[in-house]
């Protein structure tokens, strides 16, 4: 990483506040994607997997003894 030159010390103020807000948004980045785990996790989410998953493996299981039986 290259060392910033600076010819002032408002440019150090300048580079310091940029550095704040880009932690910031960091920050709240991070609670955003906390959010949207928590929400993925929630117990309704899981049971709409469950029971699309459940609907699949039904439905391949009838298809399979269906073709079982006309053959």
């Amino acid at each position: 990483m290259k060392p910033n030159s600076y010819n002032s010390f408002e440019d150090i103020d300048n580079q310091l506040k940029i550095i704040s807000l880009q932690k910031q948004i960091y920050k709240q980045q991070i609670k955003l994607n906390l959010k949207s785990t928590k929400s993925s996790f929630s117990a309704t989410s899981i049971k709409s997997e469950v029971k699309n998953t459940l609907q699949v493996k039904l439905l391949e299981y009838i298809t399979t003894n269906l073709i079982k039986k006309f053959r």
